[in-house]
């Protein structure tokens, strides 16, 4: 049978970017107006949802590849009424993001390693550029939607080439690619340096419009200890 005869190959939900694929995103936090000075919480950038949890609101621009401009909405856990799980999970997230981010080996303990995995506030992480692996979770209806839970660091082999450090080719241009974070200031900024080995460049021309997906920025139902 020709493909308008036979759908049972048919690709299920085509707004739906396939588990597994890695991708350089942007990190917007969208801001939800509740702070908590006492947990650092500050800025306006953490939301407060009717159950108590607490999390940030943040939104994936991703930058590069087939599915540039594509938008994935998910939740950081900050707090969850019913037990440390959820913010466990959140902050194995943004360890994992500042490391892709800042080009650290999750390994790398180093003192100045350890001072680059400090932020001053969610105001840090708001705009950094990393390699995300792109998962697959449900929204409160039940349908399908994209999810990141984790980054990729520079010990994965394709962490160079998707940050832009080395082509496809294997021919690299003019930065570097990330090595260990002993050659990183110590100081914990919220973007790489111009012009450091290692890191990646500023970032670029101002952005193009984004292209959104036909699903609305729905979260996905959350996980009993979210509730």
């Amino acid at each position: 049978m020709s493909l308008w005869n036979d759908f049972n190959d048919a690709q299920s939900n085509a707004n739906v970017i396939p588990k597994g694929t890695l991708a350089k995103v942007r990190l917007t936090i969208r801001p939800g107006g509740f702070d908590d000075p006492a947990q650092g919480w500050t800025g306006g950038y953490a939301k407060r949802g009717n159950t108590g949890a607490v999390y940030l609101d943040a939104e994936y621009t991703v930058l590069d590849g087939q599915y540039a401009k594509r938008k994935i909405w998910s939740m950081i856990g900050l707090y969850s009424p019913n037990g440390p799980n959820w913010a466990n999970m959140g902050r194995s997230l943004v360890r994992g993001i500042l490391n892709s981010a800042r080009g650290l080996s999750d390994k790398d303990k180093s003192p100045e390693a350890q001072a680059r995995r400090r932020i001053n506030g969610f105001a840090d992480l708001d705009g950094l550029e990393f390699v995300a692996r792109i998962d697959i979770g449900t929204d409160t209806n039940g349908d399908a939607k994209n999810e990141i839970r984790s980054a990729v660091t520079p010990d994965h082999r394709d962490y160079a080439q998707i940050m832009g450090f080395v082509s496809a080719s294997g021919m690299a241009p003019q930065m570097q690619a990330p090595v260990s974070g002993s050659q990183y200031p110590a100081a914990a900024t919220s973007a790489p340096v111009q012009g450091h080995p290692g890191q990646a460049p500023q970032p670029q021309s101002q952005q193009t419009p984004t292209q959104q997906t036909s699903a609305a920025p729905g979260f996905p139902g959350r996980p009993s200890w979210a509730e």
